[in-house]
């Protein structure tokens, strides 16, 4: 038996991915949680081998909930499945401690090549970032400013943007308003940019927003 627990905020998702797993792996069953709450008292209830774990949920963010289940149980394997392309949090979640990377707009026979390779113990990645990691190792001290931003700090810097207000952020990501001003604040200083039109420019150009 293989359990695999799928998280995702998506009903109608949840159920295709449950669907894919339980027709094309062998000895698969699926539990589902929708948030970060439900995540983690599912972790808690039974012995899963695998987490497949989106990025963007209501409440706290994919990525802390990816290290918060790193945290509870290091050998977890967990696979993040996201609507953003590679280059935006691939990195971000590998470094997090994810298993592997996938974008949902990937083939179900895809997905079922990267779960088996990661419930053998490997690391899931496809053929075109395997080579842009590679890539990245011999052009380090090029790297794009934004990687010297925290996932916070990364996550409210897309929203900004994305148009969204303070107020909006803060509604978004359960914090106050004050501490989104602080956060953009923080963003502007260690990019050394100065205005939300750079910030907002910045991540245009950078293809840091869909």
């Amino acid at each position: 038996m293989i359990r695999v627990l799928i998280a995702d905020d998506h009903a109608i998702l949840r159920r295709g991915l449950k669907e894919i797993l339980v027709r094309d792996l062998e000895g698969a069953v699926c539990g589902e949680a929708k948030d970060a709450t439900e995540i983690m008292a599912r972790i808690q209830d039974a012995d899963w081998d695998l987490v497949i774990l989106d990025i963007t949920m209501p409440g706290r963010s994919g990525l802390e909930v990816l290290r918060d289940l790193k945290a509870a149980r290091p050998k977890l394997h967990v696979l993040v499945l996201s609507m953003h392309p590679e280059d935006q949090f691939a990195k971000r979640t590998l470094r997090a401690g994810a298993s592997g990377y996938m974008n949902k707009e990937s083939a179900p026979e895809e997905l079922i090549k990267a779960v088996r390779k990661v419930l053998a113990g490997g690391r899931y990645v496809s053929a075109a970032l395997a080579e842009k990691l590679a890539s990245d190792l011999s052009e380090d001290a090029g790297r794009p400013i934004h990687e010297v931003l925290s996932d916070r700090e990364f996550e409210v810097l897309r929203m900004i943007a994305d148009g969204k207000t303070p107020t909006q952020i803060a509604e978004e990501l359960h914090l106050g308003v004050t501490t989104v001003s602080t956060y953009r604040a923080r963003i502007l200083e260690k990019m050394n940019l100065t205005t939300t039109a750079e910030l907002m420019h910045y991540a245009l150009h950078n293809r840091l927003i869909d």
